[in-house]
């Protein structure tokens, strides 16, 4: 059996079931969704966030050509079927001058609706980057300092969400409020607990009657669709029933050793979004290649265990790679590579670690954000084992 094989298998059908496109589509189909769109005098979309191209594809397929804004990272491409002049591209993970462009922009966007029109609103994770202006009296550097410093602390997403909310003239239902007609706000969550309010700082949920939420996809149906791929593969899957939080190599650690008591064809499912603390630490990398690093140690001779944490979007931090596999034999080899000796893992440099050893997962940007995955496989009973 190919462990390595197995698991980029789970992260792709993981990927398959949160697809911004077929998503959004199937959202469109609810009765509640679609009746305020059919009886709208006008219809506009506004989309915002790493999957807001797949999600305006699909609007699009389904409406026919509207009036739309979409504010994608920049960099990204936006793909088939958008219209060239309805698309901006701002900053992200940190905004600058183009998010207050871009937040701009949607404002007088917003404006341009009324009573009797509806406002598609499509949010996914990065909006709250992508469209970004300062509340008044604020400066976006004061804005930015801020935020990096709460974030470089360690402290969760949500907690960060929370802080750029109250900073902002857009978030927390702000650019909702600059249009007097209907929203229908579909979302992709990044985000713990799937609330609106908190997936891209929700910029729409104002709380007024008649508007529509809905959140199309999530982690958790990433890991539902993993788990149907398992199954397919004659694994046995298990889903970790509460998302991943809190510091990443304590999560790899605790993950690494429920890996270790996984039956033979077992496969472990887990997501989340965990944290790690700066310190001033100048070494490329991100969450997800902590979390692996930190689970080589328990892993360490467990020859039929791989493991693989990665990021949805396909991008972890500043590694240029969405995550790392990680076994049994991932210190030995580093050892013999000179990439790690003693065991002392604290401060060794992930991203240079992995890449040493030719264990990054770069599957590129994939247009979609929710949060992070962390897949383990144990090799069936009598099977022989490789590594890929």
């Amino acid at each position: 059996m190919n462990l390595r094989r197995n698991l980029e298998a789970l992260y792709r059908a993981a990927l398959a079931g949160v697809d911004p496109e077929p998503c959004t589509a199937a959202a469109l189909t609810d009765p509640v969704v679609a009746r305020p769109i059919a009886s709208a005098r006008r219809v506009g979309v506004f989309a915002a966030g790493k999957a807001a191209a797949g999600m305006a594809r699909a609007v699009l397929a389904e409406l026919g050509p509207v009036p739309l804004l979409a504010v994608l990272p920049r960099g990204q491409r936006p793909g088939r079927r958008l219209p060239g002049g309805s698309i901006r591209f701002a900053s992200h993970p940190e905004p600058d001058a183009s998010s207050t462009r871009a937040a701009r922009e949607a404002i007088r966007f917003f404006r341009g609706f009324g009573p009797g029109d509806v406002v598609v609103c499509l949010i996914s994770g990065g909006a709250s980057s992508l469209v970004a202006l300062p509340r008044p009296g604020l400066t976006l550097a004061a804005k930015r300092a801020a935020v990096r410093r709460l974030a470089a602390s360690g402290t969760p997403i949500e907690e960060v969400n929370r802080l750029r909310t109250s900073l902002s003239a857009v978030k927390g239902g702000r650019l909702g409020r600059e249009t007097r007609a209907a929203l229908v706000t579909l979302m992709i969550s990044d985000v713990a607990g799937d609330d609106p309010r908190v997936v891209g700082s929700g910029p729409t949920i104002r709380g007024r009657r008649g508007d529509v939420v809905r959140v199309v996809a999530s982690n958790r149906d990433g890991l539902e669709a993993a788990g149907s791929a398992a199954l397919s593969m004659g694994l046995v899957p298990g889903i970790v029933p509460r998302p991943i939080a809190g510091d990443a190599r304590a999560a790899g650690i605790r993950l690494a050793r429920r890996a270790l008591e996984l039956p033979p064809g077992g496969v472990l499912l887990a997501g989340g979004e965990t944290t790690v603390p700066l310190r001033g630490r100048a070494a490329r990398g991100g969450r997800c290649l902590e979390l692996a690093l930190a689970a080589a140690g328990p892993l360490r001779g467990a020859a039929d265990v791989m493991l693989l944490a990665a990021g949805s979007d396909g991008v972890d931090g500043s590694s240029g790679a969405a995550g790392a596999f990680v076994g049994g034999d991932t210190l030995r080899r580093a050892a013999d590579r000179g990439l790690e000796s003693g065991g002392d893992l604290r401060h060794a440099d992930a991203r240079r670690l992995f890449h040493g050893l030719g264990d990054l997962f770069i599957p590129g940007p994939t247009g979609t954000n929710v949060a992070d995955w962390v897949f383990a496989v144990r090799a069936p009973a009598e099977r022989n084992i490789s590594r890929g």
